[in-house]
């Protein structure tokens, strides 16, 4: 079997295709509700003007939480004592990617959770979900973004109603298949009317398992099932409990 050098491994993947799975953040994008809204300033300006120097620089000064935008959640998020983001390895950053795709039933059904027989179809197509790699859930749920309201597609009583995970299915894949993270277009784990009632146990459960995930993830449907790479990067804050994260697959 030939082994490939590093430069042919580049020289490949500058070939294919690359799909950006992130949203740019601004103030006002869709959050959870707890969050205060980001806050920007304009420091340095290219020309003099109101508030600014005229330097011929432009920078800014940004202020929002950690759960902003695309971002990841390290363990330490929700459990004390696990990884905060300085502490996940580089190499858990760049997998396989799995997607397992339940946007029509979350269209017919928008408190739809994904269930073992989604997983179960997948692998009947693909095989088995691999070890080591990265799952993301494609409701399509990005498609209403920045549109908080749609996002959050509350009813008359306040009920959020959008898609989510399952116990079963993250219990599969973390503890039988192995997988390293996963990821969703929503703003929680949970599906909406969980979160409603202040159920945010799936998070609990993927981050107790000392894995990271990635919310509101973008671009799912333009990538395939099975076959492709995510890299999954984002800054390191020491002890940081989260942060925005640049998010995209490389295609087969």
């Amino acid at each position: 079997m030939e082994t490939l050098t590093l430069a042919q491994v580049y020289e490949y993947l500058s070939t294919r295709t690359f799909v950006d799975l992130t949203h740019a953040f601004a103030p006002g994008i869709p959050h959870w509700p707890g969050f205060p809204n980001e806050q920007r300033e304009t420091l340095y300006w290219y020309d003099e003007g109101v508030g600014t120097t005229g330097t011929g620089i432009y920078v800014h000064r940004y202020s929002h939480v950690g759960q902003w935008g695309t971002h990841a959640d390290p363990p330490a998020h929700f459990i004390r004592g696990l990884r905060t983001l300085d502490q996940i390895d580089v190499k858990e950053m760049i997998l396989p990617l799995v997607v397992i795709d339940i946007h029509e039933k979350a269209s017919a059904n928008p408190d739809y959770v994904v269930e073992m027989a989604d997983v179960k179809a997948w692998e009947s197509r693909h095989g088995q979900v691999p070890q080591g790699c990265f799952v993301a859930l494609r409701t399509d749920w990005s498609r209403r973004w920045p549109d908080d309201t749609a996002m959050q597609n509350k009813d008359g009583n306040g009920v959020a109603h959008f898609p989510g995970w399952s116990k079963p299915v993250l219990t599969c894949l973390y503890e039988e298949r192995k997988i390293v993270a996963s990821g969703h277009e929503t703003t929680d784990t949970n599906c909406g009317m969980d979160c409603s009632r202040g159920d945010y146990s799936l998070e609990t459960y993927i981050l107790g398992t000392n894995h990271y995930q990635i919310e509101l993830l973008a671009n799912l449907d333009k990538v395939p099932e099975a076959g492709a790479l995510v890299v999954a990067s984002f800054p390191k804050p020491k002890n940081g409990s989260g942060f925005p994260a640049r998010v995209f697959a490389i295609l087969p």
